[in-house]
């Protein structure tokens, strides 16, 4: 992620389910017109979509939670101040579904529940 990206923006990172990993990349490479380029994290693969400088995402092989009630999942940017932004969580009506942790060299998030019902991950290039 650009410190631009980091700076500037709210939404950092998209993480959108799949049941078929190598169909996915097929549709979003074609229907994007963009580079999708196969990763992976210990035993886990998923798909980066070519983002540069800007916002990216990912797709993330989960038949479970391809519908529209857990479908995409955002990224809000909390750099540099992750663990005060899960405090504020329980506080403000949210609840954390998922402690904070590390995804690989990406950095760190937590996964919540805002105080709306939405599904979220707060995200840092740090745990601070």
């Amino acid at each position: 992620m650009s410190e631009s990206n980091t700076i500037q923006n709210r939404v950092v990172w998209l993480d959108i389910p799949v049941a078929d990993l190598d169909r996915a990349c097929r549709f979003y490479r074609g229907v994007l017109a963009i580079d999708v380029h196969r990763e992976s994290y210990g035993d886990y693969e998923f798909a980066v979509l070519d983002h540069q400088e800007g916002n990216g995402g990912c797709l993330v092989p989960d038949a479970a939670r391809v519908s529209a009630e857990c479908g995409p999942l955002v990224y809000l940017n909390v750099d540099g101040r992750i663990r005060a932004a899960i405090a504020q969580v329980s506080e403000l009506g949210g609840r954390i579904t998922e402690a904070l942790h590390p995804i690989g060299p990406h950095g760190w998030r937590a996964l919540i529940v805002d105080s709306e019902g939405n599904r979220m991950a707060l995200h840092s290039s740090s745990d601070a």
